[in-house]
């Protein structure tokens, strides 16, 4: 176990969690998984870890409907799985893990990228995004898995080309108010929509560009790297691309390019305020040609008018500093004022509870972070 303590600049807003309540920053590396836990308003941290030592995890998740910690574990010698967590990680059980039927085109899971439960109204159901591309379903909290068979024998499947880190269905958005209404992001396929749970798939993609391709506006083949939303305003759906930043005013139908005032279009990840559905947060990188942070500038940059025009938050981060932040590496919490959470591939931790006004460090002797996560538990 890992013990670790940080305090906070002492002139932010202290917001504590209800009393039977902990903070969960869970993160994952290409060493194993870390848990940091606070109960003083997310004052000072305690971590622990590394679970699954040596093991890559890509994501973790917290279902807070039947308190379960689920972590994306994959081993080199039995592939890819879901494990299990019913202590808070105390200790694991590896769920049976999502595999595609037996067929013609002779496709296994080489990895599970994201993991996400479901709304209150479907409190035993758990989605996880794989690779190659394709979504399962849980019915029984993440025991056992079903391929989405819709999108595994979707006809345009055999023309979907990988990003640059694979065929990776790596992010799924569940509207509140319709858990019918999934989104999901495929990199290098792009936005797909289900209205029906999953029985059928369209493509969202209008306007979004793709300069890589012969034509820069397919209706398919977008890189889509993160996509974000917030409840109150479910329509409305933020989206980090390889080739901009955007926003869809109407679930995803069309799409708008936001980039403005910021350094770069590229980036990986994106968040949304949880206090204020117009504020949401990017971390630019200078390109696919030099995926770093801009001319040493590592920079969150936040905008308050749905990306009409951004600004740096980065007070208590270290300039220059040449990062790299994957897709899955920041992520916003839900208390008031926000927490914003960043990792980078050089394992250092960075934490802000105060929607990005100052940052302090949670943690610089990380392996290389995958991604990060939040709850409360």
């Amino acid at each position: 176990m890992v013990t670790l303590c940080t305090s906070f600049h002492q002139s932010q807003v202290v917001v504590t969690p209800k009393k039977s309540e902990r903070s969960l920053v869970l993160v994952g590396t290409r060493k194993g998984a870390f848990i940091f836990s606070s109960k003083d308003g997310r004052r000072t941290w305690k971590a622990t870890g590394p679970h699954f030592r040596g093991k890559e995890i890509y994501h973790m998740a917290y279902d807070r409907r039947n308190k379960i910690l689920l972590a994306s574990v994959e081993d080199e010698q039995w592939g890819p799985s879901v494990a299990r967590s019913f202590d808070l990680g105390k200790s694991w059980k590896l769920a049976n893990p999502p595999k595609f039927p037996k067929n013609e085109k002779g496709e296994s899971v080489k990895r599970v990228w994201h993991i996400k439960p479901s709304t209150d109204d479907e409190p035993d159901v758990i989605y996880c995004g794989v690779e190659p591309a394709t979504l399962f379903r849980s019915d029984d909290q993440g025991e056992n898995w079903t391929v989405n068979s819709a999108m595994f024998n979707h006809p345009t499947r055999s023309t979907w080309q990988p990003g640059f880190g694979g065929l990776c269905l790596h992010t799924i958005l569940i509207r509140d108010d319709n858990p019918r209404d999934l989104h999901i992001g495929i990199s290098a396929v792009g936005t797909m929509n289900s209205k029906d749970r999953g029985e059928t798939w369209k493509f969202q993609n209008k306007n979004v560009l793709a300069d890589f391709q012969p034509e820069k506006y397919p209706e398919y083949g977008q890189c889509v790297h993160k996509l974000a939303r917030h409840s109150d305003r479910p329509d409305v759906i933020f989206q980090q691309n390889h080739c901009g930043v955007y926003r869809s005013d109407d679930d995803g139908e069309n799409w708008k390019d936001i980039r403005n005032n910021l350094p770069s279009r590229f980036g990986f990840p994106i968040a949304v305020d949880a206090n204020d559905p117009k504020r949401a947060y990017v971390v630019p990188l200078e390109g696919d040609f030099s995926r770093v942070s801009p001319d040493g500038n590592f920079y969150v940059w936040a905008t308050d008018n749905s990306g009409k025009e951004w600004a740096p938050v980065h007070k208590g981060l270290p300039r220059p500093a040449y990062f790299t932040i994957l897709r899955d590496a920041m992520t916003a919490d839900l208390e008031d004022p926000c927490g914003i959470y960043v990792g980078t591939t050089t394992g250092h931790l960075y934490a802000s509870r105060n929607g990005g006004s100052a940052w302090s460090t949670l943690s610089d002797t990380l392996p290389p972070i995958l991604s990060v996560s939040v709850s409360t538990a």
